[in-house]
């Protein structure tokens, strides 16, 4: 067993991704930060991914770090206690990024490859399994 999350459950760690998402955007567009600096950044902790150039096992560790929630919420509680807009906008573009990607379905990695997610797996194989139990 992979130890993905199936069925109801997984859609409503998609629908929580997505609200992260919405709640991040939200944030940012209260504080009136940049959009252009939204723009440059959202894409930012996809660098992750080039761990994988040295392996499985390290590219999953590398990704799942910069797609946990723990450190932007740590940075967000931080940039608030210190009084920082600017380190609250980093943290809520990486909330934002990190919703968007659970919300369609990108979850944490597992070491076996890049598509074997806590969310299933990703590509044809992971829609199909999807089908399947949404018919169950």
């Amino acid at each position: 067993m992979s130890g993905d999350v199936r069925g109801v459950p997984r859609l409503l760690l998609r629908i929580e991704g997505a609200a992260l998402l919405v709640c991040a955007l939200a944030g940012y567009a209260w504080m009136g930060q940049s959009w252009w600096l939204w723009a440059a950044l959202i894409l930012l902790p996809d660098l992750s991914m080039i761990g994988y150039l040295a392996g499985p096992r390290i590219g999953a560790a590398s990704y799942n770090a910069a797609h946990t929630t723990t450190v932007p919420l740590l940075l967000l509680a931080a940039s608030l206690v210190l009084g920082s807009p600017m380190a609250a906008g980093l943290a809520l573009v990486w909330l934002a990024h990190i919703g968007l990607d659970r919300a369609v379905g990108y979850g944490l990695k597992y070491v076996g490859g890049f598509k074997d997610t806590h969310l299933g797996s990703l590509g044809r194989a992971g829609e199909k399994a999807s089908v399947k139990l949404s018919r169950v």
